[in-house]
């Protein structure tokens, strides 16, 4: 009995070190993935603003884009009445664009409907399945 625990804390021992080894010998990233040309051209006052899904030059005081309507005003997740068309925004990109199908972006969509619309929630989860299955079938573009 005692051979057997000693073999398996040797085990884990020499796993805990190759683990931590590995670790050690990655590549340190700079968590700024741009470099400071692009910093600068990004913080000058004259950069223009542009919508993130249809990539459409923005007014300053835009709340919504004029292409696409998506919300892209600087605060509107502070403000309470164009906040409800960020949340929506969002549920509406999980059951018609296509996104990541990871565990967490799908356990996220369940969880964020099911508090923001209890009974409705099912329904919503059908759709958000159909749109998972349907870009499944069409394979990686």
């Amino acid at each position: 009995m005692t051979i057997e625990a000693l073999v398996v804390v040797g085990s884990l021992c020499a796993a805990l070190y190759g683990a931590f080894r590995w670790v050690g010998k990655a590549k340190e990233l700079s968590p700024d993935p741009w470099g400071a040309e692009i910093e600068r051209i990004i913080q000058d006052p004259d950069a223009v603003t542009l919508c993130h899904r249809c990539i459409t030059p923005q007014a300053p005081d835009a709340c919504f884009c004029p292409h696409c309507g998506t919300a892209v005003g600087q605060y509107n997740n502070y403000l309470p009445f164009v906040y409800i068309f960020s949340q929506g925004e969002v549920l509406r990109a999980g059951v018609t664009d296509r996104i990541r199908p990871s565990a967490l972006t799908i356990c996220g969509y369940l969880l964020y409907s099911l508090s923001a619309y209890l009974i409705f929630a099912p329904i919503y989860w059908y759709f958000l399945f159909r749109n998972l299955r349907r870009h499944d079938s069409r394979g990686p573009n």
